[in-house]
């Protein structure tokens, strides 16, 4: 189909992905409604309508090697600067069990969602692979994922639909979980306790202080975009020289090379080293977390582009099945597991969101929860998960074929 707008018109297609980013991001931060979306979201469906209102082309360089080639693998250092390992076993005491527990909950969900739908949907091996990602870790990992894997837009695009309508019924579950007498009843619950007891206490504060307007300066944004380039450009030869003497002949070694030759693997490993051996020099990184997000836009925006509308209607009713079945097991394993170790109702919850949600949403909840102690806990044990999060997708991925 032609497009008003022909590929070649890079800087054209490149202003309006900003301007669709910059109103996403506005809309996230201004509306409630916007806000559940995610402007995340907001920026992959405008992707969507744009191509198949014949606005933009859904193939262009911009799209599939600028942003693809360079924005995304230079987001995943960026946004991994806080996974200092020492730390978050060091602070995380008993809920990163769970968490770990959780995760094997989404591994194992996410065999048996592709043992029964398998044959149903085409190259649910791959899904499989970036939902494993994104379920114990998070949106950093699926992104590395479907890039490892070759994922096609449309099925990409299918997947963050049925993910998304997923996790709003996953998150109001959750709550339900929480303020329900039947399972107040058999875990203790000493955080819901103390805020019944004395109120929200400065929960409220802490939410203001933890979404407010950060410091950055010129050797901020140098020393971040530095960091990241370089972190890629060792992965990426790194990859590159394994790939080449790995052999291919065999399903083991076949997923050896897989494994090995992505420079996701070595991105995760190298930023993971860098957070944990020089703590010091990646807090002071300023303004990473936003750079790296804002790259993440980008991608949700490319990944919409390709997007046929009536192949994601087909395809993302399964898809939502199959990520339902994924977070039904992760859930089942946390709470049975919570209850054989004996632990609190809340550093379950809070567990299993850090896994199907990610950090962000966990310590939100803690926050918005007024338990003000597990903020922190959560938030590290979730980024962990963007840790091993890739890590265990590839595996997955390998595994089932993709």
């Amino acid at each position: 189909m032609t497009s008003l707008i022909g590929p070649e018109n890079i800087w054209l297609l490149l202003s309006i992905t900003c301007v669709t980013i910059a109103a996403a991001i506005y809309l996230e931060q201004k509306y409630a409604w916007a806000s559940r979306l995610s402007g995340a979201v907001i920026a992959l469906i405008s992707a969507v309508l744009l191509v198949n209102l014949g606005v933009i082309p859904s193939h262009a360089p911009l799209f599939d090697d600028i942003i693809w080639g360079y924005a995304v693998p230079v987001a995943i250092p960026l946004l991994l600067l806080q996974a200092n390992i020492t730390k978050i076993w060091q602070e995380t005491g008993r809920m990163l069990f769970i968490f770990l527990i959780g995760a094997v909950g989404t591994l194992s969900g996410a065999m048996l969602g592709y043992v029964l739908l398998g044959s149903r949907i085409p190259g649910l091996a791959k899904v499989a692979a970036m939902m494993t990602g994104s379920y114990i870790g998070g949106g950093v990992n699926f992104v590395a994922l479907s890039d490892a894997f070759k994922t096609g837009g449309t099925l990409v695009s299918a997947t963050v639909v049925a993910d998304n309508l997923n996790m709003a019924v996953y998150f109001l579950v959750l709550l339900k979980c929480v303020g329900s007498a039947f399972f107040r009843s058999h875990y203790t619950h000493p955080h819901i306790d103390q805020v019944e007891k004395t109120g929200m206490g400065n929960a409220e504060t802490l939410a203001a202080a933890y979404w407010s307007r950060k410091d950055i300066s010129l050797k901020d944004i140098a020393l971040d975009l530095m960091y990241a380039v370089v972190v890629v450009t060792l992965s990426r030869a790194l990859g590159a020289a394994l790939g080449a003497v790995i052999p291919v002949d065999g399903g083991f070694t076949k997923m050896c090379n897989t494994f090995f030759s992505s420079q996701y693997v070595w991105i995760t490993l190298f930023s993971m080293l860098f957070a944990t051996f020089f703590e010091k020099e990646a807090s002071k990184m300023a303004g990473a977390q936003e750079i790296g997000t804002y790259f993440i836009y980008m991608f949700f925006f490319a990944i919409g582009v390709p997007a046929s509308i009536p192949e994601i209607l087909h395809n993302a009713p399964l898809l939502f099945v199959f990520c339902f079945i994924m977070v039904v097991v992760n859930m089942a394993f946390c709470f049975i597991g919570g209850k054989l170790f004996h632990f609190d109702l809340e550093n379950i919850v809070l567990a299993s969101n850090a896994n199907i949600g990610g950090p962000t949403t966990a310590a939100g909840m803690a926050i918005s929860q007024g338990w003000v102690q597990l903020v922190g806990p959560s938030m590290l044990v979730g980024t962990f998960g963007y840790v091993i999060g890739t890590y265990i997708g590839m595996v997955v991925g390998s595994l089932l074929g993709a």
